[in-house]
């Protein structure tokens, strides 16, 4: 069964809590609070617009292709400006933007570079592109060793939904083709200071089950499901994708 608007919102807050000492980091590098205007390409429920906005003094703008999540954004965060539209023609004209950014956007779009054109479009010269978090599932790690499977299931359904699984390797290469200058590119550390919540586990699990849809029967994913469980429990579990991010200027 498809998550809910309400569902994705939980599972776009949680990738915010994973990215977010590398925004802490970049925002006083990028002058953040010194921004006029600030674009989140692929906002979804504006799970970082309230933060932008309480980092600075700039008007903060959204653009979604899916309604129900903008929606969801509005009630939420209701600071942001909204758009419907797609990230591979942005409906704003050029040199607008002191910062455009994505999060977790560029491994589900058809162009990527064509992406990042249009962000170093719209964004005022000398301003800056970041995408901040873009995952590499070639480079999953799964222990104990009966997980390891989860690498392969995952990266064929991401690829069945049109994502590719490997765009994380790809992003300096991309932030280039579209014309950055002076990019900077990096992974994320991974630091595991507790097990995840319960609550956490079973909406990671929802997303696996979402994505893998054929590529594994429900029984076998269950068996897969109770095992990491058990494996978390007994303080046995290490499961790490790498996820890059990029920083480039117009």
């Amino acid at each position: 069964m498809p998550l809910s608007a309400s569902e994705w919102d939980k599972r776009f807050r949680q990738q915010a809590v994973w990215t977010q000492d590398l925004r802490h980091y970049l925002y006083p590098k990028i002058g953040l609070k010194k921004a006029e205007n600030v674009l989140d390409v692929g906002c979804g429920t504006g799970a970082l617009i309230a933060e932008l906005t309480s980092q600075s003094k700039a008007q903060i703008y959204g653009l979604d292709l899916d309604l129900p999540r903008l929606k969801l954004a509005m009630r939420k965060a209701s600071t942001g400006i909204y758009s419907g539209g797609n990230a591979q023609a942005l409906p704003f004209p050029a040199n607008v933007f002191d910062l455009t950014l994505s999060h977790f956007l560029l491994l589900w779009v058809d162009d990527p570079v064509r992406v990042v054109q249009e962000m170093r479009r719209v964004t005022t010269p000398g301003g800056s592109i970041l995408a901040l978090a873009e995952p590499d599932y070639g480079g999953r790690l799964d222990y104990p060793p009966s997980l390891a499977q989860l690498k392969e299931i995952q990266t064929k359904a991401l690829r069945r939904q049109g994502a590719d699984p490997h765009l994380g390797r790809k992003l300096r290469s991309i932030f280039a083709q579209a014309g950055c200058q002076e990019i900077v590119t990096g992974v994320l550390g991974g630091q595991w200071f507790e097990a995840p919540t319960p609550e956490e586990l079973n909406l990671e699990w929802s997303v696996i089950a979402e994505d893998a849809g054929e590529e594994v029967s429900a029984k076998e994913l269950r068996n897969l499901e109770l095992q990491a469980k058990l494996a978390w429990e007994r303080n046995e579990r290490t499961l790490f994708v790498p996820t890059f991010y990029a920083w480039g200027k117009a």
